[in-house]
């Protein structure tokens, strides 16, 4: 199967970015986040997106970016942290190595100071989070590979965990 080497998955805040930059350097492959394919395609903040066009717009874009890079990456690839809501992204993913970044919500407190900038934790943050997570948790479960509990880990550490779990071999 073509794509990405890696695709990690994983809540907002929980450090796809960082790690999936990490991992990148240390196979020597490319990164890339759909979320960042979204913002340049609209030419705003996925923030934007939902206020103007709301969720469920914002959702179909989504499909298509995820769609578009599972197709055309080969390195190491972020999805949004909603991007497994959909049935059709989480069949993309099967059979693939991929990589679902957990973490609890103390540490997701800690990180995101929750709410700022996220415009599904506007209201009561921790609650909402929490029933997020509930109800993404099986989905994530579902697509992984490998989970890597991140919390009190540096991103260094969940990147090593997730080489060894994954058995790939640094570049």
């Amino acid at each position: 199967m073509s794509g990405p080497l890696v695709v990690l998955v994983g809540p907002m805040g929980v450090g796809k970015s960082t790690v999936g930059q990490l991992l990148a350097e240390r196979l020597d492959v490319g990164y890339r986040d759909t979320d960042d394919d979204i913002v340049a395609e609209q030419d705003r903040s996925i923030a934007e997106i939902f206020v103007d066009d709301g969720e469920e717009a914002f959702r179909a874009i989504e499909k298509r970016a995820v769609r578009r890079a599972l197709g055309e990456h080969d390195g190491v690839l972020a999805l949004g942290g909603g991007a497994i809501l959909d049935a059709d992204t989480r069949g993309l993913l099967a059979g693939r190595r991929v990589v679902y970044l957990a973490m609890d919500v103390e540490e997701a407190v800690r990180r995101t100071g929750l709410g700022v900038a996220r415009p599904l934790l506007a209201v009561n943050p921790r609650k909402q989070w929490r029933e997020l997570m509930d109800a993404r948790r099986p989905l994530y479960e579902s697509v992984a590979t490998v989970v890597v509990a991140t919390d009190g880990r540096t991103p260094e550490e969940v990147g090593q965990i997730a080489l060894d779990a994954l058995e790939l071999k640094e570049a």
